[in-house]
């Protein structure tokens, strides 16, 4: 079994052959077991339970998403939805910040936020630390961290085509941005 975490409504992957008994967490639509809450899917002998993950609030080290909602010539501000890889209760998110110096491993000094991030792109970052009282730091400086979806202007979503660029499907237009490189490549 997969250790992976499922949301309310998903899918549970299952081994071929007898459908487990379903306990707590999990419920059986259209022939297709699904998860009823946020957490982790187990057996205990025969019957299949979810564990439930609680949501806590971000570490150093932790895997962050979250959306840009702020950014100066010196940060971004980041409004923080899931950390470590399990959502927040809406209405608990943290602010992070991407300071200027965090955005990238190299040629540092060379980082302009306004090219890296904009309004509304969804990031995904690790904390440095915990930052002052208002919010956390965090970096984006490796290739699996950056921006992993955004619009453009026409409203349609970005594509990567560098490190450093993404592309209008619908215009062709090239916008700059710190990518994260996908997952699996």
């Amino acid at each position: 079994m997969s250790s992976d975490v499922v949301l309310p409504g998903q899918l549970i992957p299952l081994a071929r052959g007898p459908l487990p008994n379903l306990g707590a967490g999990t419920y059986l639509r259209d022939g297709q077991v699904r998860a009823s809450l946020i957490g982790t899917p187990s057996h205990q002998g025969s019957t299949l339970t979810i564990s439930q993950t609680r949501p806590h609030p971000p570490s150093p080290n932790s895997v962050v998403v979250g959306t840009i909602t702020r950014l100066s010539p010196a940060q971004a501000v980041l409004s923080i939805s899931i950390v470590d890889g399990v959502p927040l209760p809406v209405g608990d998110d943290f602010t992070g910040v991407i300071r200027v110096q965090d955005v990238r491993a190299t040629e540092k000094d060379k980082v302009k936020i306004a090219d890296c991030f904009r309004g509304g792109d969804v990031v995904k970052g690790v904390v440095i630390s915990l930052g002052d009282a208002r919010s956390y730091y965090i970096t984006t400086a490796r290739n699996d961290l950056g921006v992993i979806f955004a619009t453009s202007e026409s409203g349609a979503s970005l594509v990567p085509v560098s490190w450093q660029e993404m592309r209008c499907p619908k215009t062709g237009r090239v916008e700059k941005r710190k990518c994260a490189k996908p997952d699996g490549l």
